[in-house]
């Protein structure tokens, strides 16, 4: 609490008009001032803005890349003129035709097959491949002469005698045997009461006349002797058609298959 000064007291008679004035003066350059005072006191100073010092930066643009260039075409290849190239005129030489052979030789079959391989002997001449064409007459040599009758290497002592060839295979002949007719061999009735098949294979002669030489039979293979019988006995009626060498008929080496099959 404020307290006014108290002016002293005088008289009333005594109060002058000036020291009236002066008091009130006093009195409220005194209120004033308090409140002044009170009115600061209840605000904050404002706080001071902090100034910042702005720097602008021109930034230069960059200037744009300049175009590309394409690369210029790549020059054209001038071809280099092609040389002519002279025409060759191909000459054939004359081959002279040889003679065709006038024979060929022949191998005869084994009469025994055998088991261990022979020696060989150098000292004979090498073996002539154009005495095997299958042309010209048989038994006869390629260099011979048309119409000889002597052997090859014959000195005059044994010339003209007559080679004797035993029967020829199959592919020594230019037309090989076939079978014409004849009985074919008899199914053993006993074995086809039982109803039993099998087959036998033979080997034999067949002879210029086109039957079976006797005497050259070989069974090579049979699943029954009573199918073995039968053929044997059946053989010597059979017909065949001759083997033939350059027109002429020939005995041939054959095998023949004979099967026995029942018909159900």
């Amino acid at each position: 609490m404020m307290r006014l000064l108290e002016s002293k007291k005088t008289n009333k008679k005594g109060r002058s008009v000036g020291g009236t004035i002066s008091s009130v003066i006093l009195h409220v350059l005194v209120i004033f001032l308090a409140v002044f005072a009170t009115a600061r006191a209840g605000t904050r100073k404002p706080d001071r803005v902090k100034a910042e010092k702005l720097n602008f930066v021109e930034i230069k643009k960059e200037p744009p890349p300049p175009p590309k260039k394409e690369p210029p075409p790549p020059p054209k290849k001038v071809e280099a003129p092609k040389p002519k190239t002279p025409q060759l005129k191909v000459v054939m030489p004359k081959v002279e035709t040889p003679a065709p052979p006038q024979g060929f030789k022949v191998l005869p079959p084994p009469v025994s097959i055998p088991t261990k391989i022979p020696t060989i002997d150098l000292s004979k001449a090498l073996t002539n491949e154009n005495d095997f064409s299958g042309k010209g007459v048989a038994g006869g040599s390629a260099n011979g002469v048309k119409g000889g009758t002597g052997n090859e290497g014959d000195t005059g002592k044994n010339a003209g005698a007559k080679e004797d060839h035993g029967p020829y295979m199959e592919f020594q002949v230019e037309k090989p045997v076939a079978k014409i007719g004849g009985e074919a061999p008899e199914y053993p009735q006993s074995l086809k009461d039982q109803g039993i098949e099998g087959q036998v294979l033979a080997q034999f002669v067949v002879n210029e006349s086109g039957r079976y030489e006797p005497g050259t039979l070989k069974i090579m293979n049979s699943s029954n002797p009573a199918f073995t019988a039968a053929v044997k006995d059946a053989l010597p009626r059979m017909r065949f058609s001759a083997a033939q060498i350059g027109g002429k008929k020939v005995q041939q080496l054959v095998q023949m298959p004979f099967q026995f099959h029942l018909t159900h």
